[in-house]
């Protein structure tokens, strides 16, 4: 088997265009102030994997699954999300508001988590899927992989820049913000697909 360069580099190209302005790259940028960002680009990209494992081997199979359920629960982790970020601004001292979420697994089962659930039927997933039925399933599978996990590494770093700029407190209220608004963007479009 030969790796087709020009497969990959339109897995690549296709899928890092459409994952930019997709809601887990904002819960990636929302997870990076509030955790480990390195916890968690390993949980994110984990899910990434698993779910072009899945785009690649049963593409076709994707559009049976329940949307409206997973959308809810997408929904649910999102507003969950915004829960814990809100909580964590109510400190007032100076060590407390350096205080992040820590430990490996937590960091890294959340992150998961949250984007496993949220990249169901994606249009990334669906992409993939379309781009494996017409080429070479190896380099569409590590051309997309690499390139959900690089929109997962830069939404980290432009998090991680932001939390060194902005207090604490006003990170965590607008990635608060941010969560519930994707948690009713998810509602919508449950109850509107």
């Amino acid at each position: 088997m030969t790796f087709d360069p020009l497969a990959f580099l339109t897995a690549f190209g296709l899928i890092f265009l459409a994952e930019l302005p997709d809601k887990t790259m904002f819960a990636s940028l929302a997870m990076g102030t509030r955790m480990r960002p390195l916890y968690v680009w390993f949980g994110t990209s984990t899910a990434f994997i698993v779910h072009v494992a899945i785009a690649i081997g049963a593409g076709s199979l994707l559009s049976l699954l329940p949307g409206m359920a997973v959308k809810l629960v997408s929904a649910a982790l999102f507003a969950f999300g915004a829960v814990v970020l809100l909580r964590g601004g109510d400190e007032d001292d100076e060590e407390g508001a350096a205080k992040t979420v820590t430990g490996f697994w937590p960091v890294y089962t959340t992150a998961f988590m949250a984007v496993f659930i949220s990249e169901w039927g994606d249009l990334t997933q669906i992409t993939t899927a379309n781009l494996a039925a017409t080429n070479p399933w190896l380099p569409t599978a590590v051309g997309s992989a690499l390139a959900l996990m690089s929109v997962s590494a830069l939404a980290l770093l432009v998090g991680r820049f932001i939390a060194k700029r902005v207090p604490l407190k006003t990170v965590q209220r607008i990635g608060a913000a941010c969560m519930a608004g994707l948690a009713i963007w998810t509602l919508i479009e449950a109850f509107t697909a």
